[in-house]
């Protein structure tokens, strides 16, 4: 049974959502699939701004996380190297470190724990502030904001939920934060038209294209060996094919054009591969019929 790429894309955030920040391994793991294909789901959510990444590696890879949970990367400050964790203890204690007043091997790592060191201007000055910290003005600024919202959060009912930890009926935060996005973000709510019958848009339009890839590789006992590029309609892959490297360039579309072929050709340029193209069903009539004809072609030359 085949999985809609938003199914495995929403099982992703799923897991981040869970367990907080994560590791491309551990990602693979969640949605069973091998780390080559799932860092390109990461890719796309990256694109989509639906995740985020770490300054910081655990290994040769950043950590992957949802927005908002920037505080759990101080779990992984044990990866960082020496001198970068002697400037992650000394600004988590002092809170505030003047840069002109550190060692330099201190200076340099500060400006490496990106996740941690937020550079900021005192009299003129660098000063590094430890990620966490609020400054008064700041927190004086959120307490406003709340004050502003709150006649419209009092507006909410409140769904709630039985939380069997503690035998109870609790707020369902995920709903509640559901409704806050209506009223903040959407003042104005469109009305959702019904679709005619006959028009109805599948759901799987375009659900089984990443799948239909892999299918077609093991069919023809090609050995996936890099993902160039990766989105829902178009997919760039390095493959190997009887110990010989090509470019394999697949369309999520039923049939490909002349200008089809040529945007492929100029993709796979600075790869000095052959190349070969996939789709749902094949070529245009008259693009076979232009293959066909140059089959035996050996050159068009110009007269003078």
């Amino acid at each position: 049974m085949t999985q809609d790429t938003s199914e495995i894309k929403n099982k992703i955030i799923s897991f981040l959502r869970r367990n907080g920040p994560g590791l491309p391994v551990h990602i693979a793991r969640e949605i069973e699939s091998n780390t080559l294909f799932t860092s390109a789901f990461l890719s796309e959510l990256l694109s989509e701004r639906r995740i985020k990444t770490s300054h910081m590696r655990v290994g040769s890879s950043p950590l992957y996380l949802l927005p908002g949970q920037e505080f759990m990367l101080e779990r992984f400050a044990f990866h960082l190297k020496s001198k970068e964790k002697d400037a992650y203890a000394l600004l988590k204690e002092k809170k505030f470190l003047e840069d002109s007043e550190q060692e330099p091997a201190i200076r340099v790592a500060l400006r490496e724990i990106k996740d941690f060191a937020i550079p900021m201007k005192r009299n003129e000055k660098l000063v590094w502030k430890f990620f966490s910290v609020q400054e008064p003005g700041l927190v004086k600024e959120k307490i406003e904001k709340i004050e502003e919202i709150t006649p419209k959060i009092k507006e909410l009912s409140i769904p709630m939920q039985f939380n069997a930890g503690v035998h109870q009926f609790q707020p369902d935060l995920e709903k509640i934060k559901e409704k806050a996005l209506d009223i903040f973000d959407k003042p104005k709510i469109k009305r959702i038209k019904k679709q005619k019958k006959g028009k109805r848009k599948s759901p799987q339009k375009d659900s089984t294209f990443f799948n239909k890839i892999k299918e077609f590789l093991s069919e023809k006992s090609l050995e996936l060996i890099d993902i160039v590029s990766f989105s829902k309609n178009e997919i760039l892959i390095k493959i190997r094919e009887e110990n010989k490297e090509k470019i394999l360039v697949a369309y999520n579309k039923k049939k490909i054009s002349d200008l089809d072929i040529i945007k492929a050709s100029k993709k796979i340029l600075g790869f000095n591969l052959p190349y070969d193209i996939v789709c749902l069903e094949g070529p245009l009539k008259k693009v076979q019929d232009i293959i066909t004809a140059t089959r035996n072609l050996g050159s068009i030359e110009k007269l003078k």
